[in-house]
C-alpha cells in the first residue's frame, strides 16, 4: 500500500496527529509540555502558519493548523524534529521519538472546523479513564483559553472558530458547544480503523479529486480520499461490471476455478480501496480463513502487474467506483 499523499494548497486546514514510538510517552512532565508549546510558537512565527487548536496527551498530540503558504510538510518537519531534539536533551538520550510520519487530515473548514475543534478539545475526557473531571482543568490544551479560563498564547488563533460559532457570548457558547459532546458524523469518521485523508462534504471531495489530484491514477486517488463505501458497495459495482449479481460474487464456487474473476477482483478491491481487514473480507465472501483472501488478492495484484489488458480493466472498475462517490 503506498504512503498517503499530502494534499497541500494555500490556506488549507488540517487535523495533524502523531504519537510516540510503540505508544511511548512523549510528554512526561511540565518541561516537556512547555518545550512542545514553545516549538509550536516558533513554527507559527517561522512558517506563518495559523494554529487554531491543540491538545497534548501523554503519548500523542492533536493540532488544528491552517497553512496560508501551503507548507505543511516544512511546518511538521520543524515541529517533530525540533521537539525530538529538545526531548532527547531533557532526557539525556538520543534517537527517534515519534512512530514515523505524522497523520494529516485535510478539513473542509466551513463544514467541519467547529466539530473538529470540539473533537480535539474533548480528548482528555474521551479516554477510557478521563484525565480530569472538568475539561477546563486540563492545562495542556487550548480549551481553557477558548472559554476564557486561561491566558492564550500569542500564537493561538481563536477568532475564526468564534466566527463560525456565530454567537456574541463566545466563551460561554463555545463551552456549551463542546459540552454537547461529539456529533455522530465526527464519531463515525474517527471511529474507523483507517481514517481517510479528507474530512469534507462530497462537493469538497469532488473538488479535491478533480482539481488537486488531476495527474494521479484512479487507484492512487482512492487511497487518498478513502471513499465512504462499504464491502457491499464495492461488490455491487464489480458485479455490475461483470454482468452478474452481488449475491453471486459472494458465493463459494466449488470445483475448477472457472468464471471466478469477478469474485476475486471484488475481494481485491475491498482490500485495495477500503483497506478492509482480511478477516472481514473473508467473512463477507463466505471464506473460512483470511489466508484465502491474502492468496487471492496476491493473485490479482500479480496479474495486474503482468497483464496490461487486465490492469486496464481493473483501473476502469476503480474509476467507475470513484466517479460514483466524488
Amino acid at each position: 500500500m503506498p504512503r498517503p499523499l499530502r494534499i497541500e494548497y494555500e490556506h488549507a486546514f488540517y487535523h495533524v496527529m502523531n504519537r510516540g514510538r510503540a505508544r511511548q510517552f512523549i510528554f512526561h512532565d511540565n518541561r516537556h509540555y512547555q518545550a512542545f508549546l514553545a516549538t509550536l510558537g516558533e513554527a507559527q512565527q517561522r512558517f506563518n502558519c495559523v494554529i487554531h487548536a491543540y491538545c497534548l496527551m501523554g503519548n500523542h498530540y492533536h493540532l488544528l493548523i491552517e497553512t496560508p503558504e501551503a507548507n505543511l510538510g516544512r511546518i511538521m518537519r520543524h515541529i517533530n524534529g525540533v521537539y525530538t531534539q529538545r526531548y532527547n536533551r531533557l532526557n539525556h538520550i538520543d534517537g527517534p521519538l515519534f512512530r514515523g510520519r505524522y497523520k494529516a487530515i485535510l478539513v473542509e473548514q466551513d463544514e467541519y472546523l467547529l466539530q473538529l475543534s470540539r473533537y480535539i478539545h474533548r480528548n482528555p475526557i474521551e479516554t477510557k479513564t478521563p484525565l480530569v473531571e472538568r475539561l477546563e482543568d486540563y492545562p495542556w490544551s487550548s480549551y481553557p483559553a477558548f472559554i476564557g479560563k486561561a491566558k492564550p498564547s500569542d500564537w493561538l488563533a481563536r477568532e475564526y472558530t468564534y466566527h463560525l460559532l456565530g454567537h456574541p457570548h463566545k466563551y460561554k457558547h463555545y463551552k456549551n458547544f463542546v459540552m454537547l459532546g461529539n456529533d455522530a458524523d465526527t464519531e463515525k469518521f474517527y471511529g474507523k480503523q483507517n481514517w481517510p485523508a479528507v474530512l469534507a462534504t462530497d462537493d469538497f471531495k469532488k473538488w479535491v479529486y478533480e482539481t488537486l489530484l488531476p495527474e494521479l491514477t484512479e487507484e492512487v486517488k482512492s487511497h487518498v480520499l478513502k471513499p465512504n463505501l462499504t464491502l457491499a458497495d464495492i461488490t455491487e459495482a464489480v458485479a455490475n461490471f461483470y454482468g452478474t449479481s452481488e449475491f453471486a460474487l459472494r458465493q463459494v464456487i466449488k470445483g475448477p476455478d472457472k468464471g471466478n474473476e469477478g469474485r476475486k477482483v471484488a475481494m481485491y478491491l475491498c482490500q485495495e480501496i477500503l483497506d478492509e481487514r482480511l478477516t472481514n473480507i473473508a467473512t463477507y465472501f463466505n471464506l473460512g480463513h483470511s489466508g484465502s483472501v491474502s492468496f487471492i488478492t496476491h493473485q490479482i495484484r500479480t496479474l495486474r502487474t503482468n497483464d496490461k489488458a487486465f490492469a486496464k480493466k481493473v483501473a476502469g472498475i476503480i474509476k467507475s467506483i470513484m466517479k460514483q462517490v466524488t
